[in-house]
């Protein structure tokens, strides 16, 4: 039985995260410059879906001490993020954005490959909630696997994926479980749909960081 919802045991995330999905650093190297440009002083950050808390790290040493939650549904992955992060005052949650209920206390909330885990309600209640989190002119960050707008581009896209996997050193086994996992426990939508799903849960503003892929970074501002 797995301890969490990726395709590898937490213990072996940090080691297998790069090999799975391709350019993932700039995931966080685009999260933590986008802030600068937006919330440069952040008093306080939650990280939803934290995994091993490997972002809330690097956020530390970028902006320093600073109030920080780090939320996640898996407890093997919060044990993880506990002890990388022991010499930090960190709080822990286990739970999953859907079912925090913080209320205007953020001024950065981050959900990185998190919620294209949950089904459409789920993925609206756990957005509204990012957003009800968050100060007034707080940002949310999000990056997700997407789907394609066709069905051809959908496949192309998987091949694609599915050799960068091989040519980091996953083996044709591994890569063909995890490109199983598509559609049925990933459940990808499309940009214009993330987009829309910003929007009604109430962002102001609401943009793509980035594309590359099968993946994708959005923000919004509250």
């Amino acid at each position: 039985m797995r301890d969490n919802k990726t395709s590898q045991a937490a213990i072996e995330y940090d080691a297998n995260v790069h090999k799975t999905i391709p350019r993932y650093h700039l995931f966080h190297d685009e999260t933590l410059d986008l802030v600068k440009s937006t919330v440069p002083k952040p008093l306080a950050w939650l990280d939803t879906g934290c995994g091993t808390g490997t972002l809330i790290l690097k956020a530390i040493e970028q902006f320093g001490q600073l109030r920080f939650v780090a939320a996640d549904p898996a407890e093997g992955m919060l044990k993880i993020t506990a002890e990388k992060l022991a010499n930090n005052e960190i709080t822990y949650v286990l739970a999953g954005s859907e079912d925090l209920d913080y209320t205007d206390d953020f001024d950065v909330v981050t959900a990185i490959m998190v919620h294209h885990y949950l089904d459409e309600e789920g993925r609206k209640k756990a957005t509204k909630n990012c957003y009800d989190m968050l100060k007034q002119g707080g940002i949310y960050i999000t990056f997700e696997s997407i789907r394609p707008n066709t069905e051809t581009g959908t496949q192309i896209g998987l091949k694609r994926w599915q050799n960068a996997q091989l040519l980091n050193g996953k083996s044709p086994e591994a890569v063909d479980k995890h490109i199983s996992r598509y559609g049925s426990e990933l459940l990808p939508i499309t940009i214009e749909a993330h987009k829309k799903l910003l929007t009604e849960a109430g962002f102001s503003t609401v943009e793509i960081l980035w594309v590359s892929g099968m993946q994708a970074g959005f923000y919004g501002i509250k």
